[in-house]
């Protein structure tokens, strides 16, 4: 039997306090892309209670994402907004999950985004970065927009690291290039989705400073 919508609020209530379960309770959460990053990133902040997710990728499951990814084999060619949806209503039941089997453009940024206040950046290539970040801070610049830069290999944890570059602009990672060979792999990707993830909380919590 499913645990009612009152008993989970209540056991992170339990966990979190009710003032900071209510703040979560009530945010709205954009994830574009939901590669390595993006689907880890979702579930983290379903897991923390977020009431209100915005899954958003043109992509669907393949077997090269399941190193780093959060699908499973039987989600293999399904959308990745949708596939994702069900994993995360599995734990999160009573989450408000909107999808969007998307490509995102500079043409489509502002209305599919208009109703979110935190915005997660996820994307795989440095141009679909930049033009999101971009179009992000010229368009909707009352957003909150959380970034990512630099989490391919084994490197050191302690490189990586989260970045106020502008007021509603921040960007986690260690920053350095792409594309030295070594790959992406799980445990690095997780760490930089983790410390997305963690700054949306912040910023929900008004901890701006990170």
């Amino acid at each position: 039997m499913i645990p009612s919508e009152e008993e989970i609020r209540f056991s992170l209530e339990k966990r979190h306090t009710k003032a900071v379960q209510d703040k979560l309770y009530n945010a709205k959460v954009a994830v574009c892309g939901l590669g390595g990053l993006g689907s880890n990133i979702a579930i983290s902040l379903a897991r923390t209670g977020i009431g209100s997710l915005h899954l958003i990728d043109f992509d669907r499951v393949d077997l090269s994402n399941l190193n780093r990814q959060q699908y499973k084999l039987n989600q293999i060619n399904q959308p990745k907004p949708e596939a994702l949806k069900i994993s995360i209503l599995e734990f999160a039941p009573y989450c408000q999950i909107k999808t969007d089997f998307i490509k995102i453009n500079e043409e489509n940024i502002p209305s599919l985004l208009s109703l979110d206040t935190y915005i997660c950046e996820a994307f795989d290539r440095p141009e679909q970065k930049a033009m999101l970040t971009n179009t992000v801070l010229e368009k909707l610049p009352e957003k909150y927009l959380v970034g990512a830069s630099g989490m391919i290999g084994y490197g050191s944890n302690h490189l990586m690291k989260t970045r106020k570059i502008m007021a509603h602009y921040y960007l986690c990672g260690d920053g350095l290039a792409e594309g030295d060979g070594l790959g992406l792999m799980a445990p690095r990707v997780m760490l930089c989705a983790a410390q997305q993830a963690n700054t949306i909380i912040r910023l929900i919590m008004e901890k701006y400073e990170v």
